[in-house]
């Protein structure tokens, strides 16, 4: 009787812990006619610490191969993950920038000092031409922040003028004189940073009536439609979104930023890239999955007063922000990135995805060596990371049809913290190949996820996987392969439906034909 009482406690036991590692997902045909827009894959690039300088635009005898000091394998490795647009100057650094300073001769441009990032001295070689150059190069949109905070309606309007005017002009002839006859025909256009804080400090009514005012003078010419960004709010500020959705009007912005970082720990001591525990590894994530609870309450406001979304939510600046590395400029922000950080960026995408009625528009902070790079540079040496690598998965997603997901996920729970083990996402491309997007955020144990299809036909599936040992794996000059994508055999047809064996900390990109 002991005995059987012992194994049918044994059976209990497995039944109750093959449960809890089981997932199911239904994805639904798209009767929504959502997209989910490419520009959700966009990058951040500020003149900070060595994004800019010493990152695209290097030193002329640095031996890698230039197109004027354009970096060329830095373009080509985001020219492979299809990057959408790019937005610069900054960040804090918009708001000081004086665009002027930054065209004509090099040798005839002033210094600045960069009061934000550092103190450093800045020779403005890199301006407006080389950067509207590297976006040439890298065949993305520009997304330009102008300067509220320091600047003034006239200065915004005449860039605007530089940029966009194709007849005659003051600012035209300029810019011919520059080098350049033709317009650059800039959509994308922040008016202001951060104006909230380093961007100016305003309150929110005040910042609207700024912004009424220079939009009004952020002129649209032909073959050149401004898509005008407002500066939104910071993390879960919903007061500041509810007055700008209240006091400015539909027609005079295209969207709305929100900013929002996961912190490891807290803003006076981050936590560290690689050093860290189970325990912070889980609250990290945690953090990242807040972005949902913000998206969906400042869409929320944003509905009230726009129904019909016609205004986009911009979160132009989101990512993993930790202490910079030991040895390093502690106002450079450079700091390593390991597996965390790449399902940091997979959970936050999916959310994106699943969001796109609203959310139009991303950028990761930041490109090249500063917080959750894409890229990292030692001279002439460069490395992907694992974050890179998770753009490269998900760019088949971009201008995708949504296919709306249901998921019933087990929890992953250490000490206090618990959260939903898998997050994912669903699209379908315009050849009729379906991509699902799935994340495993357990580090232990692998999910079962059975995935259904309603009137989804399919019939065939491959598949590739993210992930490494530990959650603090990372790529580096000695080793730069050690996170990168393999291909993936966990994913079996059952019929119309799926089964999927989801690796610990693992981000899979299935495609099905």
């Amino acid at each position: 009787m002991r005995k059987l009482l012992s194994s049918l406690l044994a059976v209990l036991s497995f039944l109750c812990a093959a449960g809890q590692n089981e997932a199911t997902l239904t994805v639904q045909q798209n009767n929504t006619g959502l997209t989910i827009s490419r520009h959700i894959y966009g990058h951040f690039s500020e003149h900070l610490g060595h994004c800019i300088y010493g990152g695209f635009w290097v030193d002329e005898n640095l031996p890698v191969e230039k197109k004027d000091r354009i970096r060329m394998d830095v373009v080509e490795a985001l020219k492979r993950i299809h990057i959408p647009n790019l937005r610069w100057p900054g960040g804090c650094f918009a708001d000081e920038y004086h665009w002027r300073d930054g065209i004509g001769p090099r040798e005839q441009r002033p210094k600045m000092v960069n009061t934000n990032w550092g103190g450093v001295t800045e020779d403005n070689s890199f301006g407006t031409h080389e950067f509207l150059e590297l976006c040439s190069l890298l065949h993305c949109e520009p997304y330009i922040s102008g300067n509220v905070g320091s600047g003034t309606v006239e200065e915004m309007s005449k860039w605007i003028e530089y940029l966009n005017f194709s007849g005659e002009s003051p600012m035209t002839r300029i810019r011919k004189q520059n080098g350049r006859s033709e317009p650059w025909n800039v959509h994308f256009w922040g008016v202001g940073n951060e104006s909230w804080g380093c961007g100016g400090n305003m309150t929110a009514a005040f910042y609207t009536d700024q912004y009424r005012r220079y939009a009004t003078f952020a002129k649209n010419y032909p073959g050149a439609q401004l898509k005008k960004i407002a500066c939104g709010a910071s993390d879960g500020n919903y007061e500041w979104t509810e007055t700008c959705m209240r006091n400015i009007p539909l027609n005079q912005m295209w969207g709305l930023s929100l900013h929002y970082y996961t912190v490891p720990r807290e803003w006076r001591d981050k936590g560290s890239a690689t050093a860290f525990d189970e325990q912070e590894y889980i609250t990290t994530m945690r953090k990242c999955l807040h972005m949902e609870e913000l998206v969906s309450r400042h869409s929320a406001i944003m509905d009230h007063y726009d129904p019909q979304k016609r205004v986009a939510l911009a979160v132009d600046e989101w990512g993993i922000w930790t202490n910079v590395e030991p040895g390093t400029n502690p106002g450079f922000l450079y700091q390593q990135n390991s597996l965390r950080d790449a399902l940091v960026a997979a959970s936050t995408l999916n959310i994106f995805n699943n969001h796109c009625d609203r959310v139009r528009l991303a950028n990761l902070a930041q490109t090249v060596n500063v917080l959750q790079a894409l890229i990292l540079t030692d001279k002439e040496k460069m490395l992907l990371t694992p974050t890179y690598y998770v753009f490269d998965l998900y760019k088949a997603h971009q201008d995708a049809r949504l296919l709306p997901i249901m998921l019933n996920s087990p929890q992953y729970s250490l000490g206090n913290e618990k959260i939903p083990a898998v997050n994912a996402s669903a699209s379908l491309d315009s050849n009729n190949v379906i991509h699902i997007t799935m994340v495993n955020l357990d580090p232990h144990h692998t999910i079962n996820v059975s995935t259904i299809f309603s009137n989804v036909p399919w019939k065939t599936v491959n598949g590739q996987v993210l992930t490494s040992a530990k959650f603090t794996d990372v790529n580096t000059f000695e080793a730069p392969h050690t996170v990168q994508p393999a291909k993936f055999n966990g994913a079996k047809k059952n019929g119309n439906n799926l089964s999927v064996s989801l690796p610990p900390q693992s981000v899979v990109l299935l495609e099905l034909k």
